[in-house]
């Protein structure tokens, strides 16, 4: 195979082969070796410093061959061709798409080791990104470790001749191509039960689709709803939501009732008698911590959500809890509570959160805010604007809402300093 018209063969020629060591992993779940390159080679590019070479599914302590496919300014991507040496970690995948399909990155690491990889992960991110040297707990694991998710959502691309080729996930590091996915170890016995039949009714129907789909599976009530607007429900502790089938809600209901308690404990800590829950959506922290508070506030930018929040605080009988919609300008314009009594949790969507709603929040000034993120990179990137206002960082808590996978969910704790 010729290689790409912009391959640079330098340090390494196209499909050369090389042996390394892994040291590490990425937090792409990627495995990282360092290689001593040749004096002429340190020379040319001005540097003592070991050559980086990133190697899909290869683990740490593990020796293995690698066969190159790209240099960059300051490293190298090859693909793992043999493992001449494996880790003690190393186990068999469960899924036998496992490094074909783009979903999960850990199948092959024994689950212990992928919780300690994940916690110091955090560590590095809050080092690099945040500049703050402090001690990050051990992340907590998921109870069910297998067939957690709730939600799945398999797509196709646009059929060809009357025919879809493939149902399922983009395929590992490829942004178009999708892979063929009939069964998935990490989606719900439910939803793998209820998918031939989908799978089926796809096929049949393909020539009434005009352009690429995806489908919706959630399961709810013990079935599994496919239309995005069906109402679904899910279970926390003695509290039920309800909710657009189609619209974010936590998909690993396992580990859900230990993730809200500790979010409880934290922002109630230091008599804090207020809540506020900046991103509410149908209301999981603001009606999980309800009971922790005297008052709590729940603010949506989206009417919508902020009406399913109030129908499911009237059907779980909470009465301190009121929910408002207000403009992303104002966030925290009707909240009246005395801000050195109040905590602020944070749920942001994966980009983090805008120099407009920091302003605000910062403004405001609550005593405490725990910060709630499934992208602790820009979960440590919004960190040191916490800093720069005052905060103090008390605690870091992974939780791992999806073994098998790179991600995770990450509760930053903070308050303000005197």
């Amino acid at each position: 195979m010729r290689p790409h018209k912009k391959f640079v063969p330098f340090p390494f020629e196209y499909h050369q082969e090389i042996e390394v060591t892994v040291e590490s992993l990425t937090n792409l779940g990627v495995g990282v070796a360092k290689v001593d390159l040749p004096e002429a080679q340190r020379k040319e590019l001005d540097s003592d410093a070991k050559w980086v070479v990133f190697v899909p599914f290869a683990l740490p302590q593990e020796t293995v061959k690698v066969r190159i496919f790209r240099n960059d300014n300051n490293c190298s991507q090859g693909d793992l061709i043999e493992i001449i040496e494996p880790s003690p970690h190393r186990i068999e995948p469960k899924c036998p798409l496992f490094g074909e399909c783009g979903g999960c990155q850990y199948q092959h690491l024994d689950y212990s080791t992928q919780l300690e990889w994940k916690t110091r992960q955090v560590g590095e991110l809050l080092q690099h990104m945040a500049k703050i040297d402090h001690p990050v707990q051990a992340a907590i694991a998921s109870p069910q470790q297998w067939n957690y998710r709730s939600k799945l959502t398999p797509h196709f691309s646009k059929p060809k001749n009357g025919k879809i080729e493939a149902i399922g996930f983009l395929r590992n590091g490829r942004r178009n191509s999708i892979l063929d996915v009939p069964k998935c170890p990490i989606a719900m016995d439910l939803i793998n039960d209820a998918m031939p039949e989908l799978r089926q009714q796809a096929h049949q129907n393909a020539k009434q689709y005009k352009k690429g789909v995806t489908m919706l599976m959630r399961a709810t009530e013990g079935r599994v709803e496919t239309n995005n607007r069906a109402i679904a429900t899910e279970h926390v502790g003695d509290l039920a939501f309800n909710f657009l089938a189609g619209d974010f809600f936590q998909n690993n209901p396992f580990i859900l009732p230990a993730f809200t308690e500790y979010v409880a404990k934290q922002a109630s800590k230091h008599n804090a008698q207020y809540l506020v829950d900046a991103y509410c959506g149908s209301g999981l922290f603001a009606l999980t911590l309800a009971s922790s508070f005297k008052q709590v506030a729940g603010v949506e930018v989206s009417e919508t959500a902020a009406d399913w929040a109030r129908a499911n605080a009237r059907q779980n009988n909470i009465e301190n809890v009121s929910f408002l919609a207000s403009s992303a300008e104002a966030i925290f314009a009707d909240i009246n509570f005395p801000a050195d009594e109040t905590a602020v949790v944070i749920d942001p969507p994966r980009k983090g959160c805008n120099e407009e709603f920091l302003r605000q929040l910062f403004a405001f000034g609550p005593s405490r805010c725990v910060y709630v993120s499934c992208n602790p990179s820009t979960q440590m990137r919004d960190l040191q604007h916490f800093i720069d206002a005052g905060y103090i960082l008390e605690e870091v808590q992974p939780f791992d809402l999806f073994p098998q996978t790179r991600h995770l969910e990450c509760v930053a704790v903070l308050s303000k300093g005197s």
